[in-house]
């Protein structure tokens, strides 16, 4: 039984979010024998007992979910039968405490919510031994919703992880790095129903065919929570080289940002994304100030979201080990945005600067040669991880 939580609070077009949410839980279920069906108030997945285990562990990673929980639905809707089942169901449990808690959806339930469950809490005092209620802490609570459907039980509830249903809100295209932040920001992105692509520049030689990897690695976990990722690579040697050769060495990192927002833009148009997705954290490094932000910010005019833009190191390090990314980000594997890092970037970069500075490359047909000539990689997260044997 799918609980909804945030979804619950849509009007108009809730129907338009619970179908792709119903879409995405058959996409992870696919091969495990599964129906669902839902409506306004619940989805219902009916299942095996021998994909119990394969089943809960998706709708771990499943957006959209508050919580699930393993109901059992009743044959009957008579009183007595009712009574009798759940009583067959408690007995199986271990428990010194209990509660009883009903809701009654159909109205036509000749019993109200508070008195059914004071009736089934009696049977359950009659019929086993050294057991009492517990209002405020109780060991087991018996969960009964009385519904048109049919009348179900349930025991044991799984928090889910909540936000929207992936790709309820149309695309984004994600600047993913190798770094920490990159990754929990695709994340983030991800939970409030934006369905990610990424981008990644590479610089070869200067990077390395692990760094690319690593990148590939960190792609593969956000597809878990994506159901598959298209990945762009970017061959960034020539801008960059460009700008190391021709440009003032303060500006290096202000000029790189602006060609990259350049690149990402028309790569999202491209395949139709909504909005450009980064990592950036105000103040962390030099190109982040808001002045920083503000002037690479200049060259794009689709929406760059920053999700972790006002969180602190440690809070978003908390986020990449809990999403399995930690670890793969601190490989020592550098990519584009930490070579030919100059000792004193300018943090307060001018306007008439920066364009006057990237007028001495020509960077539109270089960038025009990047977009052409890019690598796709699709990943999905069915795939086996072909990848682990390269980092």
């Amino acid at each position: 039984m799918i609980k909804y939580g945030e979804l619950s609070t849509k009007k108009d077009n809730i129907n338009l979010f619970l179908k792709q949410l119903k879409d995405n839980i058959a996409f992870a279920l696919e091969d495990m024998d599964v129906a669902i069906k839902f409506d306004k108030g619940r989805m219902f997945i009916t299942l095996n007992k021998d994909n119990f285990k394969k089943v809960c562990d998706s709708l771990k990673k499943i957006f959209g979910i508050h919580e699930f929980d393993i109901a059992y639905k009743l044959d009957s809707r008579e009183v007595d039968e009712i009574g009798s089942s759940i009583l067959e169901l408690v007995k199986e449990k271990e428990l010194k405490t209990f509660k009883v808690q009903t809701k009654r959806s159909d109205k036509k339930f000749p019993i109200q919510s508070m008195d059914f469950s004071r009736h089934i809490g009696g049977i359950i005092l009659k019929n086993i031994d050294d057991v009492k209620v517990d209002v405020h802490n109780p060991e087991l609570l018996v969960n009964i919703e009385i519904r048109i459907d049919g009348v179900y039980v349930y025991f044991n509830s799984e928090k889910g992880i909540g936000g929207y249903p992936v790709g309820v809100l149309g695309k984004g295209l994600l600047m993913l790095s190798g770094g920490i932040d990159s990754p929990v920001a695709g994340y983030m992105a991800i939970k409030r129903g934006v369905k990610l692509e990424c981008l990644y520049f590479e610089s070869p030689p200067h990077t390395s065919l692990e760094a690319k990897n690593k990148v590939i690695e960190l792609a593969k976990k956000l597809a878990v929570y994506n159901n598959d990722i298209k990945l762009h690579i970017i061959n960034f040697t020539e801008i960059q080289t460009a700008i190391y050769q021709n440009c003032p060495s303060e500006y290096l990192i202000t000029i790189m940002r602006r060609m990259m927002y350049r690149i990402s833009e028309i790569v999202a148009r491209n395949n139709r994304c909504k909005i450009v997705v980064n990592g950036e954290s105000i103040g962390q490094v030099a190109s982040q100030t808001l002045t920083s932000m503000n002037v690479i910010n200049e060259t794009v005019k689709i929406p760059v979201i920053r999700p972790v833009a006002c969180f602190d190191k440690l809070e978003i390090i908390d986020i990449a080990k809990k999403i399995d990314t930690y670890e793969t980000s601190i490989l020592p594997f550098e990519d584009c945005c930490t070579i030919f890092v100059p000792d004193h970037p300018v943090i307060n970069p001018e306007f008439e600067k920066a364009r006057e500075y990237e007028k001495l490359i020509p960077y539109e047909e270089m960038i025009y040669k990047a977009i052409k000539n890019h690598e796709v990689i699709k990943i999905s997260n069915k795939d086996k991880n072909e990848f682990e044997d390269l980092l």
